[in-house]
């Protein structure tokens, strides 16, 4: 052939092979691109054969073939080790030296007389080679450069071909979640589409889903997966380090691939994909699987933000719908046990209704809070905290010595007053908004039944003064008015009935670093808690306020066979009660005789009165005192000439009281304590606290002040009068 010859045919084959490169190119698929490759080769060179042949693994696999000797196509897979590693470098041909390769030995014994290979490589990539053969002899001139640079396009195009199949894969993906996505799927259809997703775009044999499960401390594997294998269902996690149990954890280059599933900040789980055999995972598979990945992260995140609202939805309905029971609760009853019974079902746990001093009203306990002991450990956690808080705070109660197990105590106002505390076995700091809207509700109802219990009460109450009043009078004007009143409350006026009275005394520092009207009402206050206390103990006992003092109405019968053993019971918890509410006050108590007609009972109440005197002047440690237990003072308590009592008091008590009053020494105190020692000097003195020589000062004092003997017994006698007059009386006879 001559050398013009040689020219045109190499300038021929060049730009075919130019033409072949761009225009593979412009294929979107490999196979595209290779069969494109093998046809325009055979009919523009006129060969026999064109084939591709690709390396998976350790195997040459024919990709693409065209031409009429299917013995040499059928001889693959080879391999690799068999063929010449130079196949997969460098541009061979039927005259290099092939011995030993089991490819160029099949295309010898197939009679292929003339045959050159070209190597499919980049920079990156080594995929194969290309092989042209004829069956006759072609002189192949000097191609051999020309060659290596086609087989360098042709490892791009397929490089670039690949890319753009990934590309595709991923565009595809991202249309099947659009098309896919739904919030009434099923989870477990999620789950199924995706790993089968995640296996066929990256060609993998098994894909599957791990979640946390947090009660067990392990990855869970999800079904349905994808693939014929026996995976793990439980991984546990000795560590929270992913790379520990998937090495390839968002790493490409193995058989095996895996991406966390993340929502927001949290690793939810894991997507993992397999080979079992054939090439590795690529930077395209990881991308994939990253989409995909996200893809379920957001389905996890919006199926939980869905299935949230719907929950909450349905629990704001329950919630209503237990709102209009609570309500109606108000309405019809005016106690609270249903309530907390309603309460007890919303919560799902112990529910119990404390009034403003920390006494139960009402209560629904399950299971364990049965315990009888558990309501006094309750009581007294909370009046030591509430000492130490402010009215609005929430209390928390332990109950034992596990520090999960606690009460916690929601303050139920009205206005800016304090009316009592709901208290419910529920930790304040593990609620969600929904249980924080509920408290709220449970509180506005018990506020609500609260202020209708109260406005029923101040009723009971003006209703009670007004008919206390009228029965306390000394003349009654109505008796048939007085036994409706009567009526009102249940009170039979004609059984036996004992009316006594209360003082409270403040602390002297209380009344010093405070004024009148905050001196009454904590004076109000304490009484107030005193009731509650008369209200468990019997709820016979009727409480009134009258002319400034604080009456009881007891019936006789309460009393048993030992009147005086009971009422010191009574006082006594009285007593108890209030120091819980102020620690330092003191409770005085005079107690009349009994009734045995309507109008007995203004007598029992001056007795009870009398008796309260005596009790604030003689008795102050015993704290009470029945009036029968008085002693002469029933005698003096029947004088009934006002006029001349005043008098008497005049002459023998009015000026020793205001010396006393005026020179801060109590003169009527040493002279009590001088007739009760029968005038014996060195024992008063001694009982006194005082020298022999500051009595006689006293004692003379005394006797130019009222001008009388104290040696004379008739004006002893008269002195004890007048004591025991003023203790009955007060120092109001000795103003008038």
């Amino acid at each position: 052939m001559s050398v013009s010859k040689q020219e045109v045919l190499m300038e021929r084959i060049e730009t075919h092979l130019r033409k072949t490169a761009r225009q593979l190119i412009k294929v979107n698929t490999e196979e595209e691109a290779l069969q494109y490759l093998t046809d325009s080769f055979r009919l523009e060179l006129y060969c026999d054969f064109v084939g591709v042949i690709i390396k998976e693994d350790d195997l040459f696999i024919p990709k693409a073939w065209s031409g009429h000797i299917p013995s040499v196509a059928n001889a693959f897979s080879l391999h690799v080790e068999e063929c010449s590693p130079k196949l997969m470098l460098y541009s061979l041909t039927d005259e290099s030296q092939n011995a030993g390769c089991r490819f160029a030995e099949i295309l010898k014994q197939n009679d292929v007389k003339t045959w050159f290979s070209v190597p499919l490589k980049d920079d990156y990539h080594h995929y194969g080679f290309c092989v042209l053969g004829f069956l006759n002899y072609v002189p192949l001139l000097d191609m051999e450069k020309t060659f290596e640079d086609f087989g360098q396009d042709i490892a791009l195009a397929i490089s670039i071909t690949r890319q753009k199949e990934a590309q595709l894969k991923k565009v595809e993906g991202i249309e099947w979640i659009s098309q896919n996505f739904s919030l009434g799927t099923p989870i477990e259809q999620h789950i199924y589409e995706l790993t089968t997703r995640a296996g066929t775009a990256t060609n993998a044999d098994i894909a599957c889903i791990y979640l946390f499960n947090g009660s067990l401390d392990c990855l869970e594997l999800q079904n349905p997966y994808f693939g014929e294998f026996e995976p793990e269902v439980k991984i546990m996690m000795n560590n929270y380090v992913l790379k520990d149990h998937f090495p390839f954890l968002e790493t490409i280059g193995g058989r095996q691939l895996t991406v966390p599933i993340v929502m927001g900040v949290k690793p939810m789980g894991v997507l993992h994909i397999e080979k079992i055999k054939g090439e590795v995972f690529q930077d395209e598979d990881l991308r994939m699987l990253e989409l995909l990945s996200k893809y379920f992260s957001s389905i996890l995140e919006n199926a939980s933000l869905f299935n949230n609202e719907k929950d909450y939805k349905k629990r704001l309905h329950s919630l209503i719908e237990y709102q209009q029971a609570l309500v109606k609760e108000t309405v019809d009853d005016h106690n609270f046990d249903g309530i907390t019974t309603l309460l007890n079902r919303l919560f799902q746990n112990s529910v119990i209704l404390f009034d403003r001093f920390l006494l139960p009203i009402s209560y629904e306990l399950k299971g364990a809070d049965q315990d009888p002991n558990l309501m006094s450990v309750l009581i007294k956690g909370a009046q030591k905290a509430v000492v130490s808080i402010k009215n609005h705070e929430t209390l928390t109660i332990q109950t034992n010595n596990d520090p999960e197990d606690y009460f916690s105590f929601w303050p139920v106002a009205g206005g800016n007053s304090l009316l009592g505390y709901l208290a419910i076995r529920l930790s304040n700091e593990k609620m969600d908004e929904y249980d924080q809207l509920a408290i709220e509700l449970a509180r506005n109802i018990c506020s609500i039944q609260f202020i209708k219990q109260k406005l029923v009460v101040d009723g009971m109450e003006q209703a009670k003064g007004s008919f206390i009043g009228k029965l306390l009078a000394e003349k009654i004007e109505d008796t048939g008015q007085i036994i409706q009143y009567a009526n009102l409350f249940h009170w039979d006026l004609y059984r036996s009935h004992r009316v006594s009275t209360i003082s409270i005394k403040l602390h002297q520092k209380v009344v010093e670093t405070s004024n009148l009207l905050e001196q009454q009402a904590k004076k109000t206050s304490i009484w107030e808690f005193i009731k509650s206390v008369l209200l468990d103990i019997d709820h016979k006992i009727i409480t009134a306020s009258h002319d400034d003092h604080f009456i009881l109405i007891v019936p006789a019968e309460a009393e048993g066979e030992q009147p005086r053993v009971f009422w010191e019971t009574l006082y006594n918890k009285m007593k108890e009660g209030s120091e819980v509410k102020v620690s330092k006050c003191q409770i005085l108590l005079g107690i009349g005789e009994r009734t045995t007609t309507i109008q007995d009972y203004h007598v029992s109440y001056q007795q009870s009165i009398q008796a309260l005197n005596v009790v604030n002047s003689r008795f102050w440690e015993d704290g009470f005192s029945m009036f029968e237990d008085l002693g002469s003072y029933t005698i003096f308590s029947q004088f009934k000439e006002v006029k001349a009592i005043q008098l008497f008091l005049k002459k023998y008590m009015e000026p020793l009281l205001k010396y006393s009053e005026d020179k801060n020494i109590d003169l009527c105190h040493t002279l009590y304590v001088f007739l009760q020692n029968n005038g014996n000097v060195k024992i008063t003195a001694e009982d006194l606290f005082i020298h022999r020589s500051s009595l006689l000062y006293r004692l003379e004092k005394i006797e130019s002040l009222i001008a009388e003997d104290l040696n004379n017994a008739e004006v002893r006698l008269n002195l004890m009068m007048a004591f025991k007059f003023f203790d009955l009386y007060g120092d109001g006879m000795t103003k008038n």
